[in-house]
Order: C-alpha cells, then sequence, then structure tokens
C-alpha cells in the first residue's frame, strides 16, 4: 500500500519531536552529571523512549554529544548553518571595522552564552583523557577557527584591518578571545555578567584589529 504524503510528513514531524526531546533530555543529564556519568540507556530514559531509538537516531554517545553541542550552538535544531544565522549576518553586513567587531562580539555572547555550561563539563572530560572528547574539542577548535577567519576575511575586504597586523595572526586573535576557556574564566569563574562580557570582548577586538 501507497504511503499518503500526509502520512510521511507526520512520520517525518514525529521523529524530529522525538530526536529534539533526546537532544534536550541529553543537554540537561550532561550539565548535571558530565559526560562520563551519563550513558545511552540513562538518556533514554530520561526522555521518556527506548535505548534502541537513541542508538538508532545517533548510533554512538559521541555523536549525539555532538548533535547536542551543534543545537545547543544555534539554538534550535531548524537546518540553517551558522553563517545564515542573523546574528552571523549581521557581522558579515556591517561596513566598518567597528560595526563588524561590535556585531561579532554581540554573536560570540549569543553562543557562548548558550553553550557555555555545556562546553564546560565537556572540555574539563576532554582534559580528563576521554578520546571521544579530545576530538570534539579538536572538531569544536577547527570549527571556531573557521568563523574567526571569515571575520578576519570579511575585516580586510572593508579595509578594515590594521596595517601590519598579519590575517593569520588576527584570526588566531579572535579565536584566542571567543574560546570557551576565556569565556569559563570571567563569567564562570569570575562572575561576569554577559553583557560586561560582551563589551569587553567588541573593545578588545576593536584594540588589536581595527583601524
Amino acid at each position: 500500500m501507497t504511503r499518503r504524503p500526509y502520512d510521511n510528513s507526520r512520520r517525518a514531524e514525529q521523529a524530529r519531536l522525538t530526536r529534539r526531546r533526546v537532544l534536550d533530555a541529553a543537554h540537561g543529564l550532561l550539565v548535571e552529571r558530565g559526560p562520563a556519568a551519563v550513558t545511552m540507556r540513562d538518556v533514554a530514559a530520561s526522555a521518556g523512549v527506548s535505548a534502541e531509538t537513541v542508538y538508532k537516531t545517533f548510533r554512538t554517545k559521541a555523536a549525539l554529544i555532538k548533535d547536542v553541542y551543534d543545537v545547543t550552538l544555534a539554538g534550535d535544531d531548524e537546518p540553517i548553518p551558522m553563517i545564515d544565522r542573523p546574528e552571523i549576518r549581521a557581522v558579515h553586513a556591517a561596513t566598518t571595522a567597528e560595526g563588524t567587531l561590535t556585531a561579532y562580539a554581540h554573536a560570540a555572547r549569543l553562543v557562548s552564552g548558550r553553550t557555555g555550561p555545556l562546553l564546560a563539563r565537556l572540555l574539563a572530560a576532554a582534559r580528563g583523557g576521554d578520546p571521544d572528547l579530545a576530538e570534539f574539542r579538536e572538531t569544536t577548535n577547527r570549527e571556531r577557527m573557521f568563523g574567526a577567519g571569515g571575520v578576519v576575511r570579511h575585516l580586510t575586504d572593508i579595509g578594515g584591518l590594521r596595517a601590519g597586523v598579519d590575517p593569520g595572526q588576527a584570526t588566531d586573535i579572535v579565536w584566542t578571545l571567543i574560546s570557551p576557556e576565556v569565556y569559563e574564566l570571567l563569567v564562570g569563574d569570575r562572575g561576569w555578567t554577559l553583557d560586561q562580557y560582551e563589551q569587553w570582548l567588541a573593545r578588545s577586538f576593536i584594540d588589536a584589529l581595527a583601524v
């Protein structure tokens, strides 16, 4: 019997909702307990689904953790690349160095505010020797470098990068300033507000890079 389009779309929506419920459950457990203390069965129980469903959807705990991070980073599970998100589009729409870097500081504030508690747990496990999370750390470092490079290229294109500053070094500076380790030191350890973090980040970008 041929499935009707309505049936297919309903099944797809149910699968999406189940996937999101699993991701939300995993996020809560990872932040609460840390990754070493969370199993796929724990996630299944918290989400109210079978362990088979979790394994079928994500296959491995490492893949589940990366998907949890990606959804947290974006703020939702819509299939929209970060470069097409409003906060990043605002960076590339800016026509001055100060506008570009101020917009990027705001984008970094939004991302860090969403991912901070989760990343603190995951990176602590990576430093503790978990091989899957060591790979996760390398992946997120590369992704952050890609984003930093895009900002510096835009800055160069609009003539906003200070003379004498090497673009590669500029990318390293941005990559370091937006690192989760810096965020955790200032917001997590020193108790800065997100507004204070954003303002400091914008000023640091501008002082280091802008014409």
